[in-house]
């Protein structure tokens, strides 16, 4: 089955982003997106890196199955950026929550960048999918 929006007129650029990265965060989009997240107090959040969210999964013991791409990093940052400290309230509830968005049995490949987008397309957001390349 093919996803809803392949017939779609797709962005400028974002035929040649997902011949590179499928419908997943590459490293430059993924610091583009973090960029833009602040923590509940509006604070700017600063990126960790792809190793850094990595040994933090794995200090609390959590294998993510369905991580292509930098999508692991990205949901770590999105549970940080409007979780964290409240329906998520701490860091085994954040590594908990990035396994639960990657590995949901209801979800789908590319779940994290196509909510992402989506919440670019609420907010009227525009990318430069060349520069995410």
């Amino acid at each position: 089955m093919n996803r809803l929006d392949y017939y779609d007129i797709l962005p400028a650029g974002l035929d040649a982003y997902l011949s590179h990265y499928g419908w997943h965060f590459s490293k430059a989009l993924c610091e583009w997106a973090v960029g833009k997240m602040r923590n509940k107090k509006g604070d700017k959040i600063s990126m960790k890196s792809k190793e850094k969210v990595e040994a933090f999964l794995n200090s609390y013991g959590v294998e993510i199955e369905n991580d292509k791409g930098y999508d692991k990093v990205f949901v770590y940052h999105m549970g940080l950026s409007d979780y964290y400290g409240g329906s998520v309230p701490d860091d085994s509830h954040l590594a908990q929550y990035v396994k639960e968005v990657l590995d949901d049995r209801d979800g789908y490949d590319g779940i994290a960048l196509t909510r992402f987008l989506a919440d670019c397309n609420g907010k009227g957001i525009p990318i430069t999918w060349e520069d995410m390349i």
